[in-house]
């Protein structure tokens, strides 16, 4: 009876022991499997970020804040296209912009801008010309000289006050400065020969200084068809200051309004009208009309 109490004992151990070890090696397996992930999820706690991953954070939060500032009702974008008209107290102009951001503040203007000066004592008139009805183009009695100036500028748009909302105003600080290409061309009217219904086109010369001042003889004025070849260049410089209104409803519209101060100066006096004051520094107030898109 003992005998087969030890040998029941006997083969109850042997059970055991072929269980602890099943056991033991189920678990050895489980651990081989989760170790390298483990390891490959330490390493990658551990390891320091890329370069590559920097970058990417840095544009996620740049991001961010840019988003954050639109909400907030600042005018964010990369570059803006503009096309503008401006009324001066001594003429006119049209102008293309490019602004590039800077920063939410600052933004980086580059333009350039075609425009006329008017000399204050200018007066279109009626020409002569014997018919019952008025043909032909009006002139402007003693004018020598029509100017044109083409102005590249380099300045910068600074935000003083932002939207309180997308829908709100934003008020920029504007200053900006360049090199001016004076351009004079001659002024030509049409004119009756001494005696005769003849009528020739003439601009005003030594020789036909009587011809050009005698309003009985002009018969009208030549408009834009004449004296582009005859054209010629005064160099100069510019500066202006100006505050920008900014209504434009979305943050990718511009829709503003300019005013500001412009002053011109030339390498020479520009002879715009005979027998009155010409000057060679510029000095005008302005008014514009912008309008364009954001990127």
């Amino acid at each position: 009876m003992q005998q087969k109490v030890a040998m029941f004992q006997l083969n109850l151990h042997v059970v055991n022991k072929k269980h602890t070890s099943f056991h033991m090696k189920k678990i050895l397996f489980s651990f081989c499997l989760t170790l390298p992930a483990f390891m490959a999820f330490a390493q990658e706690q551990t390891k320091p970020k890329s370069e590559r991953d920097e970058r990417r954070d840095a544009r996620r939060e740049k991001i961010n804040t840019l988003i954050r500032q639109q909400e907030e009702g600042a005018l964010v974008f990369n570059k803006q296209n503009v096309f503008g008209f401006r009324l001066n107290t001594d003429g006119w102009s049209v102008l293309f912009e490019k602004g590039y951001m800077k920063n939410v503040k600052t933004t980086n203007l580059f333009s350039l801008e075609l425009g006329e000066k008017k000399h204050p004592k200018e007066q279109k008139l009626l020409g002569n010309n014997n018919s019952f009805f008025q043909v032909g183009n009006p002139y402007v009695y003693g004018k020598r000289n029509s100017f044109y100036q083409l102005k590249p500028t380099y300045g910068q748009q600074r935000l003083i006050g932002g939207k309180t909302n997308k829908n709100g105003v934003a008020v920029h600080a504007i200053y900006a400065g360049g090199i001016s290409v004076g351009l004079e061309r001659p002024y030509y009217i049409s004119v009756r020969s001494s005696g005769t219904d003849n009528t020739k086109e003439i601009k005003y010369s030594d020789s036909d200084s009587a011809a050009f001042l005698s309003p009985g003889n002009i018969v009208m004025g030549t408009g834009l068809r004449r004296g582009w070849n005859e054209m010629k260049i005064v160099p100069g410089v510019h500066a202006k200051a100006a505050l920008r209104f900014d209504y434009g409803r979305f943050n990718e519209v511009v829709s503003a309004i300019e005013v500001g101060l412009n002053i011109e100066a030339y390498t020479r006096e520009i002879e715009i009208m005979l027998r009155n004051s010409n000057k060679q520094v510029y000095v005008n107030g302005y008014i514009a009309i912008l309008f364009g898109k954001r990127k």
